[in-house]
């Protein structure tokens, strides 16, 4: 039998928060949750408390010298997780002000606790705190006098078995050295962060007692809906090392729409791999990720394509708009120009999970990396890492298309130093030959297995991609080298 003493925890409803929080919000908690004017602290604090508030759990929301209620409400109504029906009910909202105009702690306390008795909240909020402590008088008095609220505010909360956010315009530099900190069991830290034209929100959860929250600056929105916070972690393990598990059926060997490549790949791309098609512009990449999609459709898979550049237009390919319109291709297309790797991956997991879908077509990294935030742009690596190691775990088959400059004096396999991330590698080009130029792929790696080493012409036709058969003769001249294939 253990003595220990087991926290309640409370879903924050605020989607990938309560994985921030190592579970959720500590039952009966003093939480702080701080940050600069228009971070989001307001509409944070309404979304956990219209997400938690029933009849059964009821909220006292305290304003003090910010928006008045009315005004409060009018914007946060905007919202999706506001309910009308709750206002009232199960939540109930207080003015401070001309208690605090007074100046005496004492009187704020006494009429905290009035309201308190009289509505028995299982929440209890106060926006915003750093208001009060503003009216502390200065020197050593005020600190003794503010910090003696706090302490006695955090006490009568916990005796009234109340969970209790104090919401405040604090900044990294002031909120440590504050008395809150000496009395909070949690803090909430938000942030926008301003590169380059580009405006990223961060969260940060500074301190959680009694759990382990998950450490760092990870990334939110506030959308239609109110706040979406997204995790910055990698995916578990997956599976495939587990008893139980038919590895033969897991490394199976699918086709990519062109037999010929599939022959060059001894058999098609093992199920599961990411495959890297790099080569300059007009090679045929998109072409070929289009194909690896409709392979899989009549293999009677379902697939998701990722498109950064033109829109709609890859669309103009009828037979990957009739797919899309289908169902058995769902297409995820951002528009925005300061996108993270944390919301892309949020979306496309999402619609594989929803459709079950068992290919995905990336087309491409070269374009992706104009939408990503400065952050995202400098460490495209460790997007590219988390992106594909988050499609690994669900063991669907990718196909990730990337531009590069063909100068034709050295063999160059990717941007970034990306390559060794991929499980294959497919490397096309361009070569003189006979006064043309003409284009020519070759199969660079395939991670635990053999493939061909042949450096094969193909072309592109109203079919697609057609590679030359083995025994056709040609030569020509390939990154500077004479290139010659015959029987």
């Amino acid at each position: 039998m253990s003595d220990k003493v087991t926290l309640g925890k409370l879903s924050a409803g605020v989607p990938g928060l309560d994985v921030l929080l190592g579970g959720g919000l500590s039952e009966f908690s003093f939480n702080l949750i701080a940050g600069a004017p228009g971070s989001g602290k307001t509409t944070l604090a309404h979304q956990i408390m219209f997400s938690l508030a029933t009849n059964e759990r009821r909220a006292l929301f305290f304003t003090v010298l910010g928006e008045p209620p009315l005004k409060m409400l009018r914007y946060q109504q905007q919202y999706g997780f506001f309910e009308m029906d709750k206002v009232g009910s199960c939540i109930r909202y207080v003015n401070l002000a001309e208690d605090l105009r007074a100046g005496d702690f004492s009187g704020v306390l006494a009429r905290i606790m009035k309201e308190v008795e009289n509505f028995s909240p299982s929440m209890v909020f106060v926006d915003s705190f750093r208001s009060v402590a503003q009216t502390a008088r200065s020197g050593n008095e005020g600190v003794a006098d503010l910090q003696s609220f706090i302490q006695e505010l955090g006490t009568r909360m916990t005796s009234w078995q109340a969970t209790t956010f104090l919401i405040g315009e604090y900044l990294h530099s002031d909120v440590e050295a504050n008395p809150i900190m000496t009395v909070a069991d949690g803090m909430i830290s938000l942030a926008q962060l301003h590169e380059q034209n580009t405006v990223i929100r961060k969260i940060r959860v500074v301190k959680m007692r009694g759990q382990p929250h998950l450490a760092g600056s990870h990334t939110f929105r506030i959308t239609d809906d109110g706040i979406r916070v997204y995790p910055r972690v990698l995916p578990p393990l997956a599976d495939d090392r587990l008893p139980g598990v038919d590895v033969d059926q897991e490394m199976r060997r699918i086709p990519t729409g062109v037999p010929e490549l599939d022959a060059m790949l001894h058999g098609g791309l093992p199920q599961g791999h990411a495959l890297l098609v790099t080569g300059p512009s007009g090679a045929g990449k998109t072409i070929l990720g289009t194909t690896f999609l409709q392979a899989g459709v009549k293999a009677g898979e379902k697939g998701v394509a990722v498109f950064f550049e033109k829109g709609s237009s890859r669309l103009r390919n009828a037979a990957l708009a009739r797919m899309v319109q289908s169902g058995e291709i769902s297409v995820v297309e951002s528009r925005m120009i300061d996108l993270t790797i944390d919301e892309l991956l949020d979306e496309l997991n999402e619609t594989i999970d929803r459709t079950g879908a068992r290919r995905v077509t990336i087309d491409s990294l070269s374009e992706m990396a104009l939408y990503l935030a400065p952050e995202g742009r400098t460490h495209l690596r460790e997007v590219v890492f988390r992106m594909l190691s988050a499609l690994a775990k669900r063991n669907v088959s990718v196909m990730v298309t990337m531009g590069v400059d063909d100068d034709f004096t050295r063999l160059r396999l990717s941007q970034a130093d990306i390559a060794y991330l991929a499980d294959a590698i497919v490397l096309m080009r361009f070569g003189e030959s006979g006064g043309q130029l003409r284009k020519f792929i070759s199969v660079v790696k395939v991670r635990g297995s053999g493939h061909s080493h042949d450096l094969r012409e193909y072309t592109i036709d109203d079919d697609g991609l057609q590679i030359t058969p083995l025994g056709t003769e040609y030569q020509g001249v390939v990154h500077g080298l004479p290139l010659v294939r015959g029987t």
